[in-house]
């Protein structure tokens, strides 16, 4: 079934809809857009996970963090080949709701938003540990909650203030990862010694074990740790709705990810085992730290707690944002209360927004029962890596659809992604192996047998919706004009 759709919102996204109600507004420009994607691309998990991985996996670290952008980059392509087929789509929700069916669009927007849920839970902790650097005796609920406050209310404003806090985290992010690498070329220049007598060299890499030091094992564990700091690569194909001139900007951004990889990563990594021996890297503390520490910089423990705060800070503005603009497209085609798809005067899922943030309230109280805070963000990291799993893996089969049933769409595309069906392929069988991979550990194997109990409850909820005659309900803007159902 089809019905006329407004011509003008496959070019532009306008910010009444036909019957006057306001919609999604296009206010983030380029720069927002690119700084976006830097910020999804330098995850959490870098600053505060890139110690264990490298104990874990030695210099063979630097292969773990280059097999898994690999792969992630052909998602992003595939994303971006799907977004541009039809500038209708809101989110990566709306493809696998129009193409797989509105089976998948639920499970996909629910998951989603459950995995920004666990990981903003994780993050808003972390912030209130990391601020008692500074302020030991302040209570730990404290920071949390004026955090969750302060990020709801300045997403509650306008989208465009959500794009200028992303902006400059990420420059933050970028200044900090820079200077790293700047900091390390420099000491490997000038053969520094540090105090226990090891010598910063590029022989690093290699004189202690080989690049594989703890062989096959010590390799495949790495990718545990490694695959969360990638958590959010995503979030610029769920910030495509409100972008300026998507056709333009949005392979931009993609296309750029590769080089972010390559410098934020693997630059990052390389200059930190060349100065520092990876066996006298702590798993317990940032490697970044060290590294400042080394070069004589005497706030090196002040600076990187900022960085890695306002980091953390970055992840959960991101959660917040991804959450409410899921529940505002899950609430458009019924599968959400009605009241998350009403947008403030400002364009802005506003309820979406404050249900969100109440949901990380308790989530805290929830953290502080655990041994540590360690212990808890271990736990949470895992589930949201399985999550964002299932939603990577979402695209990558929506792509593979899309391919059969519309290769007209695939055939005029300006931005088709590489590889095509084969590169689908060699990803799914990529996250098959990450999920044997987590099975290995005891830790992240106990998080990877709870995630089920989501998909059981999404099911009995999906059930009772279609029984209701609930669910998909609302048109999907297709790209020749009309609208299905």
């Amino acid at each position: 079934m089809t019905r006329e759709a407004d011509p003008t919102s496959r070019q532009h996204s306008t910010p009444t809809s036909p019957a006057g109600e306001p919609q999604l507004e296009r206010a983030l420009s380029n720069r927002h857009l690119q700084l976006i994607a830097i910020g999804g691309a330098i995850g959490t998990g870098l600053f505060m996970g890139s110690g264990k991985t490298i104990s874990l996996a030695g210099p063979s670290v630097l292969l773990v963090y280059a097999v898994i952008g690999f792969m992630l980059f052909f998602v992003m392509r595939a994303l971006g080949e799907l977004l541009l087929s039809n500038l209708g789509y809101k989110s990566f929700r709306d493809i696998t709701s129009d193409i797989l069916g509105p089976w998948a669009g639920f499970f996909t927007g629910w998951t989603y938003w459950f995995c920004w849920i666990v990981t903003g839970i994780a993050d808003i902790v972390a912030i209130s540990g990391y601020m008692a650097f500074w302020a030991p005796d302040l209570a730990r609920w404290i920071p949390a909650l004026a955090t969750i406050l302060l990020l709801l209310g300045l997403n509650l404003v306008a989208v465009r203030l959500f794009g200028e806090l992303e902006f400059w985290f990420a420059i933050i992010k970028i200044v900090a990862i820079v200077a790293l690498v700047v900091t390390g070329i420099v000491l490997v220049a000038i053969a520094f010694q540090s105090p226990d007598g090891s010598e910063a060299t590029l022989t690093n890499l290699y004189s202690d074990g080989g690049f594989f030091p703890h062989g096959v094992s010590g390799f495949l564990a790495g990718f545990q740790i490694a695959l969360f700091a990638f958590v959010g690569i995503e979030l610029v194909g769920t910030a495509a709705a409100e972008t300026k001139d998507p056709e333009k900007n949005l392979p931009r951004a993609i296309n750029s990810i590769p080089i972010r990889i390559v410098l934020f990563y693997l630059g990052a990594l390389l200059v930190i085992m060349a100065v520092t021996p990876w066996r006298s890297i702590s798993p317990d503390e940032s490697p970044f730290v060290a590294m400042f520490a080394l070069a004589g910089l005497p706030a090196a423990a002040a600076v990187v707690n900022f960085v890695v705060l306002t980091s953390a800070a970055s992840s959960a503005n991101s959660g917040i944002f991804s959450t409410s603009r899921m529940m505002y497209g899950l609430a458009q085609e019924d599968e959400a209360p009605r009241s998350f798809g009403r947008l403030s005067k400002n364009h802005v899922p506003s309820r979406g927004l404050i249900f969100s943030c109440a949901c990380l309230v308790p989530g805290v109280a929830l953290l502080y029962t655990g041994k540590s805070v360690v212990d808890a963000f271990t736990l949470v990291t895992t589930v949201s890596s399985v999550l964002f799993m299932f939603v990577w893996t979402m695209i990558i089969v929506s792509y593979l659809r899309y391919r059969r049933d519309r290769p007209e769409l695939h055939e005029s595309s300006a931005f088709t992604m590489p590889g095509g069906v084969v590169m689908c392929w060699v990803v799914l069988a990529f996250f098959a192996a990450m999920i044997v991979v987590l099975l290995l550990e005891k830790d992240t194997r106990d998080a990877l047998l709870v995630t089920p109990v989501w998909f059981a409850v999404l099911g009995v909820a999906w059930a009772v919706m279609r029984r209701r005659g609930h669910g998909g309900r609302v048109p999907v803007a297709r790209a020749d004009g009309t609208t299905s159902v």
